[in-house]
């Protein structure tokens, strides 16, 4: 089977086994570092991952995956909301009103968004309801009087089931026309994310239409529900081009929760430089390798290049040398990143039993189950780096061997 030589002779260098101890060790440290580097960014970048979905479905369980909002009056929301749902990409869409107000119960208040909802259609467009705010909603739809609160806002509050409590349009505060003030009666708490359990308030839409009747930046708006939460802005601008012109606003949760997410990404890609520096630090070392393989070889480069070898292929021997290290340091550590994400739960549930049975008997110690989410296209990312660095790291070496001069070598020999 016909190889090149540059591959023929490179993969006998590699195979070849090493008179100096110290180059082995080397090259051993250098194929370790690469998969070190590899295995802790793909396991790294999946917590993250895990962490960034986490964040995203508690978000979603407040803000709608899209909302629409009508500048004007030529079409009905019921019509706008019956095109909408013809619409491809659209599961669910219901009407909605929300705007600040102060919240006030036993000389205690917050400021919170009051959203009015459609009761019989709130459940349609929800990220994941759950049984409770779904029986909640239920309760809702036969209460004009009734508020729905977020966990976090109850407690703080100290309110339960069956209070009383009034709420004050921010816009009737603002010009102290306290009149406008209405009471509601407490139905019960609801889960509504991470961010969203201290500032929801949830009443029923025709209550928020009387409520908010003085505030003209109060307005009916459409939340929708899509089936690709990614694509949310695209499928909700989609839609809305069937409502014939009518003047109109398109937001997202990716848009109003932008900073958040932002934030998100950056960390990530920070920690995955940070991490890379890892694989750069096992390249480094594979240089090292290369130029102590170019010094022992000085004779077989000389050798071949008596025997008509070019410069390209002596550099082409070295390169392919080095980038065996990084090969297969590369593949050692995409297996067992890809291991170490996969079993990360079980690994911090050992942990935290090692440390409460040999440290701290009596579970002092509470340690948090991190949970990992392997994308593929972060592996293949990770992979196709390691090898691109492993690459350039063989560059300067394989050109010194190139550079050698078999007259000089073999004058003694």
């Amino acid at each position: 089977m016909f190889r090149p030589v540059a591959l023929f002779v490179g993969l006998r260098f590699v195979r070849a086994r090493k008179k100096n101890q110290l180059m082995s060790f080397v090259s051993l440290i250098s194929m370790l570092g690469v998969a070190l580097g590899v295995a802790a960014l793909i396991a790294v970048l999946s917590v993250i991952n895990a962490s960034t979905a986490t964040m995203r479905d508690e978000t979603l369980k407040a803000v709608p995956h899209a909302a629409i909002s009508l500048n004007g009056s030529f079409m009905g929301v019921d019509q706008a909301i019956e095109r909408l749902l013809a619409q491809p990409g659209v599961l669910g869409a219901a009407p909605f009103m929300q705007a600040e107000a102060w919240l006030r119960f036993e000389g205690r208040g917050e400021f919170v968004n009051v959203r009015g909802v459609s009761a019989q259609t709130e459940t349609q467009v929800l990220h994941s309801p759950s049984p409770q705010l779904q029986d909640l909603l239920q309760e809702l739809s036969g209460q004009p009087d009734g508020v729905i609160l977020g966990t976090r806002l109850a407690g703080q509050l100290g309110i339960y089931a069956g209070m009383q409590l009034s709420v004050t349009p921010l816009a009737s505060l603002l010009q102290r026309q306290t009149e406008d003030a209405r009471s509601f009666r407490v139905l019960g708490v609801a889960d509504f994310g991470f961010y969203d359990n201290d500032n929801i308030a949830l009443i029923s839409l025709p209550a928020a239409e009387q409520l908010f009747a003085a505030d003209p930046g109060a307005v009916t708006q459409i939340r929708l529900k899509v089936d690709d939460v990614f694509e949310a802005a695209a499928i909700a601008r989609q839609a809305a081009s069937s409502l014939d012109n009518q003047p109109h606003t398109v937001s997202s949760w990716s848009e109003s929760r932008r900073s958040l997410f932002d934030a998100l990404r950056m960390e990530k890609i920070l920690t995955g430089f940070m991490l890379l520096m890892i694989v750069i630090i096992g390249a480094v070392n594979i240089v090292a390798t290369l130029v102590m393989a170019v010094a022992d070889k000085n004779a077989d480069i000389a050798i071949l290049r008596t025997m008509g070898a070019g410069r390209f292929t002596v550099m082409a021997v070295f390169m392919i040398q080095g980038f065996a290290a990084g090969i297969l340091g590369t593949v050692l550590g995409a297996a067992g990143g890809i291991a170490l994400a996969a079993n990360l739960q079980h690994i911090t549930r050992w942990f935290e039993g090692a440390i409460n049975n040999f440290v701290a008997p009596g579970n002092v110690y509470m340690i948090a189950h991190l949970d990992a989410l392997v994308l593929w296209s972060d592996v293949l990312l990770v992979c196709l780096s390691a090898l691109l660095i492993s690459l350039l790291a063989t560059l300067y070496p394989a050109w010194r061997a190139s550079r050698v001069q078999p007259a000089d070598v073999l004058r003694y020999e």
